[in-house]
């Protein structure tokens, strides 16, 4: 439930009071402290976080933060940088959680640039929680899922395997869409920083079979072609994608990595709120 500073519909942010551009804090409407162990629980559970240990590089779950600790005020965004916790820290947050984390692989040396991401979250007690590819592939919850809300699609499935696991979706649209009518829709609902949604328009004039991959989804090219897709929608490309594109008669949406990834964290936001913690979103567009 949304209270104070912003209006929720449809899951869009509309200002009601004087809120900066690019912060919108929200107030549960029965906030109450969390143990910081009891919320990183709840957490790893919805999002199934050791079912993909063995598949990301990034380290999900907590990366930072004490044994022990509460949580009242949540900020969620989708990259764990100095920008966001520099905010997070303004926000008077007790947990960030992100999409892209600080640790991929684990740390070497905490020295240079990677010092100086950790050193604002333990001098300012702000944990910092991660959850990569699996708030990809989560059905429900996860960025995929967003922009096939987006876009209206029904029948959904589990699409673009890794190993035993899916890191997007799949669905039919319930009316075709013309590839100019999927890039205006896509532009018009995603936070691009400004960019436009690039397209490689090699496929039918009506598009309805649609696969999702956000981010950087073009290896699950020719999955889609099999799944008989008319359009991939990801993030951002790689060169080789165009010609493989054109050559299987298939649509490639490059709606921004960013933009793309956004669903995710947006959608924990409105799942943290319903366990009584207040929230800030912080949204820190690239641009790519």
């Amino acid at each position: 439930m949304c209270l104070i500073e912003i209006s929720c519909r449809a899951g869009e942010a509309e200002s009601v009071g004087r809120v900066e551009p690019t912060e919108y804090k929200v107030l549960a409407g029965h906030a109450r402290d969390m143990e910081l162990s009891e919320f990183v629980d709840r957490l790893d559970a919805e999002l199934r976080i050791d079912d993909y240990a063995e598949l990301d590089a990034s380290a999900n779950g907590l990366q930072v933060g004490p044994d022990d600790g509460t949580v009242d005020h949540v900020a969620v965004a989708v990259d764990g940088v100095e920008a966001t916790f520099e905010r997070a820290i303004d926000a008077d947050a007790d947990v960030l959680v992100t999409h892209h984390g600080i640790s991929w692989g684990g740390f070497d040396r905490v020295t240079g640039r990677t010092y100086d991401r950790l050193e604002p979250l333990v001098a300012n007690d702000l944990a910092l929680y991660v959850s990569h590819l699996p708030l990809d592939g989560h059905q429900e919850l996860g960025n995929a899922a967003g922009v096939a809300d987006v876009l209206g699609l029904e029948d959904r499935s589990p699409f673009g395997e890794l190993g035993p696991e899916y890191i997007g979706q799949r669905g039919t649209a319930a009316d075709a869409y013309s590839i100019d009518d999927l890039r205006e829709r896509l532009q018009t609902a995603l936070e691009t920083g400004g960019q436009p949604v690039q397209t490689l328009a090699f496929g039918p004039d009506e598009i309805e079979e649609i696969a999702i991959v956000t981010g950087s989804g073009t290896d699950w090219l020719d999955e889609a072609v099999d799944a008989g897709a008319d359009a991939l929608i990801t993030g951002e490309g790689k060169q080789k994608a165009y010609h493989e594109a054109r050559e299987a008669g298939v649509h490639v949406v490059l709606a921004g990595h960013y933009a793309t990834e956004t669903f995710g964290v947006r959608a924990l936001q409105g799942l943290v709120e319903e366990w009584g913690l207040e929230t800030t979103y912080l949204e820190e567009p690239t641009g790519l």
